[in-house]
């Protein structure tokens, strides 16, 4: 207590400082006192305070246009938080807001998820039909200029704000990718309604796509195995969880939605420095699918809350995991809500499989790596066989001639034959799909040939 005086000396050296100023800076020093006075060294905290407040009245002064104090203040905090990792920050009330309305799954924007790198916007992931989709966006394009502006030197939330706007309005992007020469992308903003899951059945075969995890997620992944087994019936042979270009969301839902295919045994643990951010969470009896045989199809998209997921089944050899190295983010950020005054997001924890390995910064390995591919079908023609020899044996199981030479093709018709949903699914353009789709049919025909 004996302090307090003299923190508040440091800075009210002129009248221009306010009470908020003495209050914020002064409360800081109080809720560290106690733990500062079993240390033996209390003056460099004391004089980093001073050196704070120094600069902060300079600037309020001397820079060459009049800056709120609200402002300067927000950009300190601000400043701190992004200088821990690239997904600490500072929420203000309305970014708050906005927070909370887009993990119920409708908000308004461009339908991406970003985070920093290198001072750039980097896209972790466009969120399937919304307008950052649509206008082709990918994981990994880096994002240099919002409207002609560059984006070097501003927060993440500085920039997302900036991508935010009135609903029917335009802005443009400028995009790296690769070794491209930089393009720029014009797209309008939208309402961007999530709907986190996404089905249909492909021939024999359930596909089930998440494509975020909000409070939506496990409530549609029910609805989704429940509609095809209806379709399905004794023909489904198997499903595709499909979390690519997935960027993750709630924690709780990645606990939910991976329990729903599991008996037993740990979902993710959570450490951290102090021990109250940690925590264990385990399946409970119970697979929605009946333990029918799984696949997952992960990619450079799927991050956080969707590698807890593909962790988890791969640890627990309940899926099959396809695709490419998912993203590698295995951080928790605690939202921790500051009165009248928004919120920070804090990095707390880490992620952790069953297995005990860490997903940050390496993410997890595919089972089976399939790179994205376009397939075409070469024309050939068809060669001579053994039926088509002049006097060749007849097969003794047929009971129809052998023709000593080909028979005339059929005259030509403008009616296309029917296709079943299984000549449908070997016509996926989607390669990574229609792999995991001829694993899942493979899988089924070993074990139907081994019962029987």
């Amino acid at each position: 207590m004996t302090r307090l005086p003299l923190v508040r000396r440091l800075f009210v050296r002129r009248a221009g400082i306010t009470a908020a100023v003495v209050v914020l800076l002064g409360g800081l020093t109080v809720a560290g006192a106690g733990h500062l006075d079993a240390q033996t060294n209390t003056s460099e905290t004391y004089r980093q305070i001073n050196l704070f407040g120094t600069v902060f009245e300079r600037v309020r002064e001397s820079y060459v246009e009049e800056v709120s104090e609200e402002k300067l203040f927000e950009a300190a905090i601000n400043g701190m938080l992004a200088s821990l990792d690239p997904h600490s920050s500072f929420l203000n009330a309305k970014n708050y807001r906005d927070m909370q309305v887009q993990t119920r799954g409708e908000f308004g924007g461009l339908g991406i998820e970003v985070t920093m790198e290198n001072g750039l916007i980097k896209v972790v992931s466009p969120i399937d039909d919304t307008p950052a989709a649509k206008a082709g966006l990918q994981p990994g394009d880096l994002v240099s200029h919002l409207n002609g502006e560059p984006v070097l030197g501003l927060s993440l939330s500085e920039a997302v704000e900036k991508m935010r706007g009135k609903v029917g309005s335009e802005i443009k992007l400028t995009i790296r990718r690769g070794t491209q020469e930089a393009f720029d992308v014009v797209i309008e903003r939208a309402i961007i309604t999530i709907r986190s899951v996404r089905h249909r059945p492909i021939g024999d075969i359930g596909y089930i796509r998440i494509t975020t995890f909000n409070e939506q997620s496990t409530s549609g992944l029910q609805n989704a195995v429940a509609d095809i087994k209806s379709k399905l019936g004794d023909k489904l042979h198997g499903y595709v969880i499909d979390l690519r270009n997935n960027p993750g969301g709630l924690l709780d839902q990645a606990i939910s939605v991976s329990d729903s295919f599991l008996e037993r045994g740990e979902i993710v643990s959570t450490r951290g420095r102090i021990e109250e951010n940690s925590s264990r969470a385990n399946a409970e009896p119970g697979d929605l699918t009946d333990g029918a045989p799984l696949v997952v199809l992960i990619n450079g998209g799927s991050a956080s809350a969707s590698e807890i997921v593909a962790g988890a089944l791969q640890d627990h050899r309940r899926a099959i995991i396809l695709g490419t190295q998912s993203f590698g983010k295995g951080s928790v950020q605690t939202i921790i809500p500051l009165k009248d005054h928004g919120a920070m997001r804090l990095t707390t924890a880490r992620y952790y499989t069953p297995s005990g390995r860490s997903i940050q910064g390496k993410g997890i390995s595919p089972d089976i790596i399939v790179e994205p591919a376009k397939i075409e079908k070469l024309s050939q023609q068809r060669g001579r066989r053994e039926a088509d020899l002049r006097g060749a044996l007849a097969n003794p199981d047929s009971a129809a001639p052998t023709p000593s030479a080909p028979a005339p093709s059929a005259p030509a018709t403008t009616e296309e034959p029917a296709s079943s949903d299984a000549d449908q699914a070997n016509e996926i353009e989607d390669y990574q799909l229609a792999r995991a789709i001829d694993l899942l049919r493979g899988i089924y025909l070993y074990q139907a040939r081994v019962v029987n």
